[in-house]
């Protein structure tokens, strides 16, 4: 079965799809200058492009972790996630208060999809 990855660094892949799965890097905002929500909106736009560059969308997801660096933020986040979620192809889903690479990063989302 092939391996194809999108948009590889020296580090990671953004996307690496085998057979009929997607993986997805976690992604953080590109604009950080707003709160959780705002953050997390923009996290999940950028999940949406790279799930359509690999060929699926966010009603094909199978299970998403998100990780916030102060758990205070979960009323926030999740205010943008229910705004954005497809509500009948909800997938498994985990959240945990983490670190994050710097401290201007509110919130990171990872997302497994099928195609």
């Amino acid at each position: 079965m092939s391996v194809k990855r999108l948009h590889v660094g020296a580090r990671m892949s953004q996307a690496v799809i085998h057979g009929d799965t997607v993986y997805l890097a976690g992604q953080v905002a590109g604009d950080t200058s707003g709160g959780v929500r705002e953050q997390t909106a923009d996290v999940l736009a950028s999940v949406d492009r790279l799930l359509a560059e690999a060929g699926t969308d966010k009603s094909k997801l199978l299970s998403a972790t998100i990780y916030l660096p102060d758990i205070a933020g979960f009323a926030d986040m999740n205010a943008a996630w229910e705004a954005w979620v497809d509500p009948a192809n909800t997938p498994a889903r985990t959240t945990v208060e983490a670190r994050l690479a710097a401290p201007q990063y509110l919130v990171e989302i990872t997302v497994v999809a099928a195609r």
